[in-house]
């Protein structure tokens, strides 16, 4: 396992290109508006898909007690939709990171495109190469391509990172039961070098760093949901799909969304988002703040501005 998730910056690179630098069609073809390739939030079991995407950002935005001062780290920031809505409603200072040539390229025209450049910057760069202090950290379905070899890494950057005050939120696909290893048809054609890792094998590594984990909260059906709705959304343009690619491509991203739909619905895949603090102080001593940030974000993408 540790040799399959042998993950240098070199090979990093590459396991991402694998994926990630595919057709820029393929990911507009089943992905929601905002392009997010991750888990989204079903806030009502019957809202569309743009609309729990929506939702997953504002969710995690609330977790993070966003102020406008705040400077904030997205650690695999994708084509930048959660960066871009972190600026634009909260006119924070937002560095994404991705090793995805394709990402780095469409979030920095998107932030030109909706004039948040002087406020939303991303850059090709690994996370173990960063440097700055930050407010905020959040990371969204990155941490599944670390390996766990470098949990240690990993969260030892992001203590370094992290300011004395700070807000880290980790959205992850995890395991619910023992650590195991990662699919071997997964592993040679989706994602090479990812892994699922289990509960137990992400609490030592943030433990160790002497960080306080304040909240877990478990997304799977969620994730069940979201790929039902990207299958839906391949399956309405699978002949486009076959146009740029062929029909072997077709059949294996089918079978990779539905054995992954099973995995979530039925079998021991699920999602984490844990929240993670130096000081114990910075966060609410209940949860209500969640659902309070969260109604006060909904009403603000309505009207596009967030309230003071």
């Amino acid at each position: 396992k540790r040799y399959q998730q042998f993950n240098p910056e070199r090979k990093s690179r590459h396991n991402v290109a694998h994926h990630y630098d595919l057709s820029s069609e393929l990911y507009e073809l089943f992905l929601d508006r905002d392009r997010q390739y991750s888990c989204a939030y079903f806030e009502k079991p019957e809202n569309d898909l743009d609309t729990a995407q929506t939702d997953k950002k504002c969710h995690i935005a609330a977790k993070l007690l966003l102020e406008r001062n705040h400077k904030v780290l997205d650690i695999g920031s994708g084509w930048g939709g959660m960066g871009l809505y972190i600026a634009r409603h909260f006119g924070a200072q937002v560095d994404g990171i991705t090793l995805s040539d394709e990402q780095f390229k469409v979030s920095n025209q998107r932030a030109k495109s909706e004039n948040l450049d002087d406020k939303a910057k991303f850059h090709l760069r690994d996370y173990r190469n960063l440097e700055d202090t930050y407010d905020r950290i959040v990371s969204v379905g990155m941490f599944e391509h670390v390996g766990v070899n470098h949990f240690k890494t990993y969260f030892n950057k992001i203590h370094d990172c992290l300011a004395k005050e700070g807000v880290a939120l980790l959205h992850t696909i995890g395991r619910i039961g023992h650590p195991s290893v990662t699919d071997p048809w997964i592993r040679k054609y989706i994602f090479p070098g990812g892994y699922i890792p289990s509960l137990s094998e992400i609490m030592p590594a943030i433990e160790n760093t002497g960080m306080v984990v304040s909240d877990i909260e478990f997304l799977g059906l969620h994730y069940a949901e979201t790929l039902r709705h990207w299958q839906q959304r391949f399956q309405a343009n699978r002949d486009k799909v076959k146009d740029i690619y062929d029909e072997t491509f077709c059949r294996m991203w089918e079978y990779y969304l539905a054995c992954s739909e099973v995995s979530f619905r039925h079998l021991d895949s699920t999602v984490f988002q844990i929240q993670i603090v130096k000081d114990r102080h910075v966060v609410p001593m209940t949860r209500n703040y969640i659902a309070k940030e969260e109604a006060v974000l909904r009403e603000a993408t309505a009207n596009n501005t967030r309230a003071a």
